[in-house]
């Protein structure tokens, strides 16, 4: 197993005066869970001894047999130091020291450094390890030693085991072994984001999550004391869900990062291999996490400090690195991510692009696929605007090349009105203007259409005679099932002349079938329809009254023309016993 030649925390001098690793390996942490790794590293000579190094409010003295000659100013903390231990191993140094030589004798040189990595708590460390005291490295602070290290040129080329290899030594260490610690090195390197990615160090903790995550699990849980659940799973768990807990076990650690990382994670997962669905479910637990709510104003958003822009910007980012792969995100993710989108203004290139994607998945889904809340006191409670502009944009895509599956999806869109119907903020020009969405002949059965108005009808009492119209226009006698006609003769919500209209058309159906059949009664009860065409045209059908008439006129041509079906089928039995 690799090891770092770095100090462990249990060090002692051998008397030679050179400090020593004590050969306990260490092994906590060199697993996914498990503990945190630690070390302490010092130099092994130091050319000058510091007695005490202390801190006085914003002061750090080091102590020594000489006077301080040197002054480092680091953000708002003042370092008096020597010039020799500091130059001997920091090449920066080195240059600014020389630079300004002819600072008079027995003053003290000031260096002022403003854009240090990790600032004056890191300087600290540096001041340690040069005075030769022992610095403890950890995960939480290995990556912006590492980067100072290196901004302070403090490489071998000054002396045989400088900080730029030590810290290396424990920093791929960590990586290599830690899962837990990769998390960690990741979160420290937010302050220090462009000396991260420079120096790679963002690059090479992706790159081992994506490996771990890609290897086969049991190479981690056997030592792994936080996946051990796995091993006593009772007996009524689904084979089902252990499956997923095996494939989604690291989704949470990964969405625990900031946006930058952890599309540099997927970027990795990707190169290594994840499966694309795993790849997508992972980017939507991630967006459920930091973006879970979101409304008009971002007023209700999560985290707080979270702003517009950056919403905008991390929201056109998951877009960019969606998996291409079909069925490798769902369709209510991708509508998420359009209404973020429309919510921060981003792109109009990438809501084109979310808008078709989701327009081709649209056969596949199901009504609570759509289903995307407002956030708005007064808006309704899901974003029915958000479908329309979907629908809209598979219309516009099948027209250009119709396809069969045009009634999946006009079913699809009918299933989602009648879950959105009851709502009584649901204004009804944008419940019309869903129901309009799709063409007529995208319906193979009204009967869906018919429930979901029915619904908004019954949740929307205040609304006149003119708008229930309007929204019955959609409405067709032929496509609606014989319960959805019985339905409609005593639903008194319709519009009256939307009623009377069925039931003629109706009795005309009917008439049509005993003329078919040859009947003797056509003439008999012609009389009903010529009275109805009549009434029509002169306001004649205005109250309830003659509705009743008209579905008891109705019932009575059904029964004689059940009759005379029944007659017609005798006759033809009759006729084949004659035939035989």
């Amino acid at each position: 197993m690799f090891k770092p030649s770095v100090f462990s925390r249990n060090y002692k001098p051998d008397t030679s005066g050179r400090k020593i690793v004590d050969r306990e390996p260490l092994v906590q942490g060199l697993v996914p869970g498990g503990g945190c790794n630690q070390c302490v590293i010092c130099l092994v000579n130091s050319c000058m001894v510091a007695e005490t190094i202390d801190k006085r409010n914003q002061n750090w003295f080091v102590r020594a047999k000489v006077a301080n000659d040197l002054i480092i100013q680091v953000g708002d903390s003042s370092f008096h130091l020597h010039k020799l231990p500091m130059v001997m191993r920091s090449g920066y140094l080195n240059r600014l020291v020389f630079k300004t030589s002819n600072v008079e004798r027995g003053t003290c040189l000031k260096i002022r450094i403003d854009n240090l990595p990790g600032g004056n708590k890191i300087f600290e460390l540096v001041v340690k390890f040069c005075y030769g005291r022992k610095v403890d490295l950890a995960a939480d602070n290995i990556a912006p030693l590492y980067c100072a290290a290196h901004f302070l040129e403090m490489s071998d080329d000054f002396e045989e085991g400088n900080l730029m290899s030590k810290t290396e030594e424990f920093l791929s260490f960590l990586i290599f072994s830690s899962w837990k610690d990769t998390f960690q090195i990741l979160k420290s390197c937010e302050s220090i984001s462009s000396w991260a990615k420079d120096y790679k160090i963002t690059k090479r903790s992706s790159e081992a999550i994506a490996w771990k995550a890609c290897t086969n699990l049991k190479a981690f849980s056997h030592e792994d004391e936080d996946m051990q659940c796995f091993r006593v799973l009772p007996n009524c768990v689904g084979k089902s869900k252990v499956e997923d807990a095996l494939d989604n076990w690291w989704f949470e650690d990964v969405s625990s990062l900031r946006v930058d990382h952890f599309i540099e994670v997927v970027q990795s997962l990707k190169c290594k291999g994840m499966r694309a669905d795993l790849v997508g479910s992972c980017m939507a637990h991630w967006t459920v996490k930091w973006l879970s709510r979101i409304s008009s104003g971002l007023e209700s958003m999560t985290p707080k400090h979270m702003t517009r822009q950056y919403v905008r910007v991390t929201t056109e980012c998951l877009i960019k690195i969606l998996p291409a792969e079909e069925k490798s995100v769902t369709c209510n993710f991708i509508l998420h991510l359009l209404k973020i989108g429309f919510v921060t203004k981003i792109n109009s290139d990438l809501l084109n692009l979310l808008e078709r994607r989701i327009a081709f998945m649209l056969d596949q889904c199901r009504p609570l696929d759509l289903l995307v809340r407002n956030y708005g006191d007064k808006d309704s409670v899901y974003d029915v605007n958000l479908v329309i502009r979907v629908v809209m944009a598979y219309v516009s895509i099948v027209s250009k090349s119709p396809t069969p599956k045009m009634f999946a999806v006009g079913r699809l869109v009918d299933g989602y009105l009648t879950l959105v119907a009851r709502d009584e903020n649901l204004k009804m020009n944008i419940f019309q203007s869903l129901v309009e969405a799709l063409p007529r002949d995208a319906r193979f059965c009204g009967g869906n259409l018919y429930r979901a108005i029915d619904m908004y009808l019954k949740a929307h009492p205040s609304l006149t005679e003119e708008e229930r119209m309007t929204l019955c226009g959609s409405l067709e006698y032929h496509r609606l099932s014989e319960e959805a006609r019985e339905h409609v003769k005593k639903n008194d919500r319709l519009p009256v002349k939307i009623t009377a209209r069925f039931i003629l058309l109706e009795q005309v159906n009917m008439m049509r079938s005993m003329t078919a059949i040859g009947s003797n009664y056509r003439r008999t009860k012609t009389q009903a329809v010529v009275r109805v065409n009549k009434g029509l045209g002169k306001g004649w059908m205005n109250s309830q009254k003659e509705l009743n008439l008209m579905t008891k006129d109705v019932e009575t041509i059904r029964g004689q023309l059940n009759d005379l079906h029944m007659c017609k089928l005798k006759l033809q039995n009759q006729l084949k016993g004659c035939t035989i």
